[in-house]
């Protein structure tokens, strides 16, 4: 018994340790070079420290990002895990037949290859929909996945129940799903074509949880109480993409980016 108790003591010490995120480094990887102006003028409404706090990341981990677009989250995470630990991005098929999805395929790679000394040894999976050419990662072999402003492309595709489930394969025990997405107004039926961008938040957590994952912690680290959610163009109507033009410019620009759900979820052990 007393061999047993210490074992799971130094298990719980060694956890401990493995999730503990470097402020330090993110820190200064806010304010490097690589970064332009305009990605950094967007940390005040993405919140990339206290989010990447939230979910826990540590420099040590292997972590997916799921459809990192044009890379906004990746030239942060990419110079934080690139000494010790191991960032993969969950990209479209290199043999997809969308325009669109070569472009952001090829947005992304050539960002990494610009400044290898910066972004480092960037491995690539496959996660597109609604083919699901996935997986994600081998299973059990990710410490966090993270998913930004993207979950509403699992609904559009039809294909949210076998993303949350391929998110699940992919996790260590104990491991971390991480998900910021465009919330809907409490208390609206989720739309099942998602065309505002915005989403549900009850409805998420019953995805994740009917995916086997567990709750385990909700921020407000990333809302945002100046979005009424009542826009032309859902939340492309809002910053970065201002999708209406010169029209209401300025009144889109004074409520920011959208109000976003942040929403921790954990493999159990």
């Amino acid at each position: 018994m007393f061999r047993f108790l210490t074992i799971a003591s130094l298990f719980g010490l060694m956890s401990c340790a493995h999730q503990v995120t470097n402020k330090s480094d993110l820190k200064k990887i806010l304010k490097a070079e690589h970064r332009s102006e305009e990605n950094r003028a967007r940390d005040q409404y993405r919140n990339p420290l206290e989010t990447l706090s939230f979910f826990e990341v540590g420099p040590e981990m292997s972590v997916v990002e799921i459809s990192p677009g044009g890379g906004w989250y990746t030239e942060i995470l990419a110079p934080y895990l690139k000494d010790k630990g191991q960032l993969t991005l969950a990209i479209n098929s290199d043999k997809t037949t969308n325009e669109y999805r070569q472009k952001l395929n090829k947005t992304i790679r050539e960002k990494i290859t610009s400044a290898p000394d910066v972004y480092g040894n960037i491995k690539y999976s496959v996660f597109e929909l609604p083919e699901f050419t996935g997986p994600v990662a081998a299973d059990n072999s990710q410490d966090r996945i993270l998913t930004f402003r993207s979950a509403h492309g699992f609904v559009r595709s039809g294909k949210i129940k076998e993303a949350f489930e391929s998110f699940y394969r992919a996790l260590k025990p104990g491991g971390i799903l991480g998900l910021v997405q465009h919330r809907e107004a409490a208390g609206v039926p989720q739309d099942p074509k998602a065309v505002s961008g915005y989403m549900s938040e009850t409805f998420i957590i019953e995805q994740a949880l009917a995916a086997g994952f567990v709750l385990d912690g909700k921020s407000e680290i990333n809302a945002n109480k100046l979005d009424t959610r009542d826009h032309p163009n859902g939340v492309w109507s809002l910053p970065p993409a201002l999708r209406e033009g010169d029209k209401d410019r300025e009144k889109f620009l004074k409520i920011g980016e959208s109000d976003r759900m942040t929403l921790k979820f954990k493999k159990p052990l």
